[in-house]
């Protein structure tokens, strides 16, 4: 079921299932993608009796911005007050988090400067503490990132807006190169990438990441906090897919000493960026381990 809650910016629309009483579970999704990644656990979920909570991100489906004066941000610190913002107007507590990608970036943020209301994080296909300066950025990342630069160009923010699906298709079929059966679960998305902020709010992530256009005001406390790359204060599983195109293994790899409780970093053969969808008994063991603890 699709319902609304309203935080100071916007207006998530999220999809709930399960009893109302269960261990809260929240699914934060990825880029370019939406809430039909979690369709392969959800099942699994429910059927264990837990509460199963899946918001779309700002900018993508039926989430909405409330004021148009509102900076179509995409910065991790915007991604991060929204997704601890949804928690507590929902006024979740002892909560899992799953996110994957832009969905892994938020978790850690609110994992990090949020811990309150988190039982435990399992993040996917993006690493901790992975913003580094750009003479330390391999060639093959680099590559790999290309998409995160040409919106520099106007060309390129052209294409993310007016060619986003054909631009969103081909970063699915490099990302995760080995997943036969995509198509499918891409064209089930594809409809959400056509809120009217996604545009401009992918061009700001990237431009931004890159330190090439400033963060929205409302957000500079958090962005300060996160630049700090503080310390993860709940238990946290990294699964990453050995074969992903977007952020390379490696990204994720060497970071224990940014986690103060228990922390498990997992490579998946033969998996790339799309782990819900690509690996989904992996996403739901690593989910009901962390609940089980």
């Amino acid at each position: 079921m699709t319902k609304h809650i309203r935080t100071r910016d916007l207006d998530i629309a999220y999809e709930e299932a399960g009893d109302p009483r269960g261990k809260p579970i929240v699914l934060v999704h990825g880029w370019p993608d939406d809430v039909r990644c979690w369709d392969k656990i959800v099942p699994a979920l429910v059927d264990g009796g837990h509460r199963v909570i899946a918001p779309y991100l700002r900018g993508t489906g039926p989430t909405t911005f409330l004021s148009a004066d509102t900076m179509r941000s995409g910065a991790v610190a915007a991604l991060t007050e929204d997704l601890a913002e949804f928690l507590e107007a929902l006024d979740l507590s002892d909560v899992v988090i799953c996110g994957y990608d832009w969905g892994a970036r938020a978790g850690y943020g609110v994992a990090a400067l949020f811990p309150a209301r988190l039982r435990g994080l399992v993040a996917m296909a993006a690493g901790y503490a992975t913003s580094q300066p750009i003479k330390e950025i391999s060639y093959d990342l680099a590559k790999a990132y290309w998409y995160e630069w040409v919106v520099a160009l106007k060309q390129g923010q052209e294409a993310m807006d007016k060619d986003r699906l054909r631009l969103a298709r081909f970063l699915w079929a490099t990302w995760s190169p080995d997943w036969p059966t995509k198509w499918q679960d891409f064209d089930e998305m594809a409809p959400s990438l056509q809120n009217d902020d996604w545009a401009p709010i992918s061009i700001h992530a990237y431009l931004q990441r890159w330190k090439e256009t400033p963060g929205a005001p409302e957000h500079e406390d958090v962005e300060r906090g996160l630049a700090e790359n503080p310390a993860i204060q709940v238990a946290t599983l990294v699964l990453h897919g050995a074969s992903d195109g977007c952020n390379l293994v490696d990204t994720s790899a060497g970071k224990d000493q940014y986690f103060a409780a228990r922390y498990e970093r997992v490579v998946l053969d033969a998996i790339g960026h799309f782990i819900p969808q690509e690996a989904p008994k992996q996403t739901l063991d690593a989910i009901l381990r962390l609940i089980s603890r």
